[in-house]
């Protein structure tokens, strides 16, 4: 086997905590349900460890500190005898002192309590340069040194020299307390955390039921079955709340496929009725065999054309709106294209009337804005009268301007219960006036969706005579720049 150069490490050691971590990622828990459960399990698991070892601490501080304070009471007793000359008085050791045993500075015994009798000086009195209290832990074996003894030095000055008082109190009940605790824990802590797991599995299952049932509805919901709705909770929480929201946008979703199986047939009627008069025409200009007739039945199929044309190009612009597809925004002054889509026109029934301010600056699409005029004109050009009126002005503060543009007429105007339907797509209000004069019923609708997309708005709005129409749209603060 060829060493490897200093410092070098195996590539099988370089992809070991690679690997280590692979296996670890597979046995992590996949569903919110695990892993609920078991970050429950661990916060608790680890709550439960510092109590355990703070409950620990507590009793076994409190216990020792109750051992060392009978203990230091009995050598404080027994030193202020020995300082006093007076040792032949000391008693058998008080409740919580297991031994006393006095030495003096040369290491010999001067008094002790019977179960020490015989037993060298646990300590000499040198040990201690000054008079003071010390604290020891030993095991005495002669007094079962299975147990530790709390060991209480107390170094008073007496007449003979330095005496260190020695007293003992066992550790036994401090130790079987630990034991009987660290027990329990043991025990117990398992117990609990079994406990924790199952109420959290059996709460999350509970709660993510209904979660569950909202899955399974939703999987079998195909465009076919947009009239189901997912199944409401009556708990009023989020997973409620969730319930709704997704039957709301199921509602949405179902009108969504209304509207768009009801424009496809909208769509097709209008143009199978122009195809139909245009296939007509051809084959009557292919019967006929005068050719003075022809131009006038070229002449109707080209106009058939152009309002196929038209149609075409209205049903192409409403799926670009509809699919939010955006298209190149400038600063525009509103004014001046106003005037040009006026000016532009050519061969108007009835003249219009421009009356527009100066310095309304919007920003959006200047071909979709000329659109909206261009519709909006149309419109009143077909009903219009004698009269049709343009005026554009801007209201509101400088901070947030509106540009409105008003397009009026003297014709038969709309109804009150009809100023929202005329917007909807491939509506007339007069039917056979509106085939008459080439419309398809998408002009205002598209108006109004070129109007949403630049942010405005466009309504029907009350006039003393004819109809009046309204657009609305964000202008820019005065002074405001075009591109």
């Amino acid at each position: 086997m060829a060493e490897l150069p200093a410092g070098r490490v195996p590539r099988s050691l370089k992809a070991l905590p690679r690997r280590l971590w692979s296996r670890l990622r597979r046995l992590r828990p996949v569903t919110v349900r695990a892993r609920a459960t078991a970050g429950a399990v661990a916060v608790v698991a680890v709550a439960l460890a510092v109590a355990s070892v703070a409950l620990l601490g507590l009793l076994r501080a409190g216990m020792l500190r109750n051992a060392e304070r009978d203990a230091e009471e009995q050598a404080v007793a027994v030193a202020q005898l020995a300082a006093g000359g007076r040792l032949d008085r000391m008693r058998a050791p008080l409740h919580g002192a297991d031994f006393v045993q006095v030495v003096n500075a040369r290491g010999r015994v001067l008094r002790a309590t019977p179960n020490l009798a015989g037993l060298p000086a646990l300590g000499p009195a040198a040990g201690a340069q000054r008079p003071g209290t010390a604290f020891h832990t030993w095991r005495i074996r002669p007094l079962g040194g299975e147990h530790r003894q709390r060991v209480v030095q107390v170094t008073t000055q007496t007449p003979d020299g330095l005496v260190s008082v020695y007293v003992g109190t066992s550790l036994r009940d401090v130790d079987a307390a630990d034991d009987t605790t660290t027990a329990a824990l043991v025990v117990g802590g398992p117990l609990l955390l079994a406990l924790v797991a199952l109420v959290t599995w059996r709460v999350t299952g509970r709660a993510l039921r209904p979660v569950e049932a909202i899955r399974a509805e939703v999987a079998e919901i195909s465009d076919r079955d947009l009239h189901r709705r997912v199944p409401v909770p009556p708990t009023g929480d989020e997973v409620a709340r969730l319930a709704r929201t997704m039957n709301t946008t199921l509602d949405r979703l179902e009108s969504s496929g209304i509207r768009q199986r009801q424009f496809i047939a909208d769509a097709s009627h209008e143009l199978r009725s122009p195809l139909t008069v245009l296939r007509t025409q051809l084959e009557v200009a292919l019967a006929v065999r005068d050719p003075e007739l022809w131009p006038e039945l070229i002449s109707g199929a080209l106009e058939d054309t152009d309002r196929l044309e038209r149609l075409c190009s209205d049903l192409l612009l409403l799926a670009r709106l509809d699919a939010a597809q955006p298209a190149a925004s400038v600063r525009l002054d509103l004014g001046a294209l106003v005037r040009d889509a006026v000016d532009a026109r050519l061969g108007d029934r009835v003249p219009v009337r421009v009356h527009t301010a100066d310095g309304v600056v919007v920003e959006g699409s200047e071909l979709w804005l000329n659109r909206v005029v261009t519709n909006l004109l149309d419109n009143a050009q077909r009903f219009a009268a004698g009269r049709v009126e343009l005026a554009l002005r801007a209201s509101g503060p400088p901070q947030a301007r509106t540009a409105v543009l008003e397009v009026r007429d003297d014709g038969p105007g709309i109804p009150s219960a009809d100023r929202e339907r005329v917007f909807e797509r491939f509506t007339r209000l007069d039917d056979a006036r509106s085939r008459d004069h080439g419309g398809a019923g998408l002009g205002l609708a598209i108006a109004r969706d070129l109007a949403a997309h630049h942010g405005g708005t466009l309504t029907a709005e009350p006039s003393a005579a004819g109809a009046r129409l309204v657009l609305r749209l964000p202008a820019l603060p005065p002074g405001a720049v075009t591109d």
